[in-house]
């Protein structure tokens, strides 16, 4: 029987009702608990991460979680939940994912999946992705409209969105309005993926409104 170091002072009390049951106590085999940077029992209250639906729900991918697991093992000894540890597995089994399954993850259509990249769990993946399709309206100055102009005529050229910003930085463009104007938010993921997430259509539309 495997469980927790927790159950381990039991194991005489076990032992000896099997004894007086006439029944063949199993092979207790104890391992080490996962604790709080605190060195107590992981709890909701007082880590908030506990289980692994906490981990779920602040967008660790359960390919994280099992690898973090393997690497663990069965200790031996009382480990302490290396969180930071989990989150840089997220980062890397986020990277793993196919387009399509990232981008299913994150609610969004394959299209995004470039833009989605960056994101260091699924709950940012999916914000990047709502904020990519369904972003806050914004009315920017009249100090944007040569870059915002600029970009609409580049992005009907056929550039893209490399070449795009390539181009504006060359005239000192204004990156963060053209953000801005695309997404509604001034900080995100790569600027040229959130170019190529959008059909020329609907980023024309953006910027014409933004102005």
């Amino acid at each position: 029987m495997i469980r927790g170091n927790d159950h381990r002072p039991n194991e005489s009390l076990h032992r000896r009702l099997h004894e007086a049951l006439g029944t063949e106590p199993p092979e207790y085999v104890h391992h080490g608990l996962v604790l709080g940077p605190d060195g107590k029992k992981l709890s909701k209250r007082g880590h908030g991460i506990a289980t692994v639906a906490d981990l779920r729900e602040q967008g660790i991918p359960p390919e994280a979680v099992r690898a973090y697991l393997e690497e663990l093992g069965l200790p031996r000894h009382d480990v302490q939940l290396d969180l930071p540890r989990i989150r840089r597995l997220a980062i890397d089994a986020i990277e793993a994912l196919s387009d399509e399954e990232l981008a299913a993850r994150a609610g969004a259509t394959p299209q995004l999946a470039q833009a989605l990249r960056g994101a260091r769990d699924l709950v940012e993946a999916r914000a990047v992705a709502t904020a990519i399709l369904t972003p806050q309206p914004v009315s920017l100055p009249e100090e944007a409209r040569p870059t915002l102009e600029r970009f609409a005529e580049l992005r009907v050229s056929g550039l893209d969105g490399k070449d795009i910003l390539r181009e504006l930085k060359a005239v000192g463009g204004d990156l963060k309005a053209l953000r801005l104007a695309l997404t509604g938010v001034e900080r995100g993921p790569e600027l040229w993926t959130v170019i190529a997430a959008l059909p020329q259509d609907e980023a024309l539309r953006r910027v014409d409104a933004a102005l």
